[in-house]
């Protein structure tokens, strides 16, 4: 409608009364809409969208030449009698006026289809446009979904273990378990209620991190030796429990089976425009071959990665008969 208003406003000079421009107009605006309703709503997706090509293309063609059929007849036995003087110069553009003479000029058949197309052309633009606004809301709400069911998948696990040595101290009772569970509160308060965003500030991640470990040096004691280092201001920003996962899976298989000391080297630095974290952990001289086998954390960060650093992380892994190390760079959000 907006198409219509605007081609009459500037048209009105051309037309001899307001009921000629609006007759004039309202019948072309009633065969762009006739035309948009068949490409759009019948041909595209009965013919297009099922892969019939060819049918399609056939198919416009057809509908094309009827609409400028019908244009024709209009213009010769309607415009042309009833507004004679609008039309006059019109008509001598055409060698041949009659209705075959006229059937068969290219240049007022590509004048005139164009002219019927140009809604069809705005509407498909603007349609789209929002089918690729929903695929992009649609693709986010996918992203968030995948996040928060690998996020179920990690926190029950993180506590289970957390749990797990709070039992043991109690079975103790170690003079440790009210500052185990003051520990497990601080973390069981971050975990719920402060990483809720896709990305949380690296000083609230790294405070967990010194909280986990805490736990973990009072229930292995004197069997795990642990350094934590990190060089950064504290405000760069990571996806929340990416970094602990490696931790929990240096401990699930570098400690717990280890008969004699184990060792955990942890660092967090700054390397220009990238976040690089580094977590080596020794391996149990085990009879279980654990070489070729991936944890549920690890695979959970794998698909984190893709998920939150598209194109943007670099993890590479090593795991030897001996050690198990990771090199994680991130890219600064």
């Amino acid at each position: 409608m907006l198409i219509f208003a605007f081609s009459a406003s500037t048209s009105n000079w051309y037309y001899s009364s307001t009921y000629e421009l609006f007759v004039t107009f309202g019948i072309r605006a009633t065969m762009q809409i006739a035309m948009a309703f068949v490409i759009i709503e019948l041909l595209i997706p009965r013919l297009l969208n099922k892969g019939k090509t060819l049918v399609f293309a056939v198919a416009i063609v057809l509908v094309l030449l009827s609409f400028y059929i019908l244009c024709t007849l209009i213009f010769i036995h309607f415009f042309e009698p009833t507004f004679p003087s609008t039309y006059v110069n019109y008509v001598k553009r055409f060698q041949d006026p009659s209705f075959f003479g006229r059937l068969v000029s290219i240049g007022e058949f590509v004048s005139k289809t164009l002219y019927l197309l140009y809604p069809t052309f705005l509407i498909l633009v603007l349609k789209l446009y929002e089918e690729k606004r929903q695929l992009l809301k649609l693709n986010e709400q996918k992203k968030t979904a995948e996040l928060m069911a690998l996020k179920n998948q990690l926190n029950p696990h993180f506590l289970f273990n957390t749990l797990n040595n709070l039992y043991a101290l109690a079975l103790k009772k170690s003079d440790n378990t009210p500052k185990v569970i003051q520990k497990l509160s601080e973390i069981l308060d971050y975990i719920l209620y402060r990483c809720n965003e896709p990305y949380v500030s690296l000083d609230k991640e790294i405070e967990l991190i010194e909280n986990y470990l805490s736990l973990e040096k009072i229930r292995y004691a004197d069997r795990v030796k642990i350094s934590f280092s990190n060089n950064v201001t504290g405000q760069e920003k990571v996806a929340p429990l990416l970094l602990l996962t490696f931790v929990e899976n240096a401990f699930k298989h570098g400690v717990v089976n280890e008969i004699k000391q184990a060792h955990i080297t942890i660092n967090i630095s700054k390397k220009g425009e990238q976040l690089v974290f580094k977590i080596e952990n020794s391996k149990p001289n085990t009879t279980e071959n654990l070489t070729d086998k991936e944890s549920i954390g690890l695979q959970n960060i794998k698909k984190q990665l893709e998920l939150l650093y598209p194109k943007a992380y670099d993890l590479i892994i090593e795991n030897s008969k001996s050690t198990f190390s990771a090199n994680l760079k991130l890219g600064m959000v």
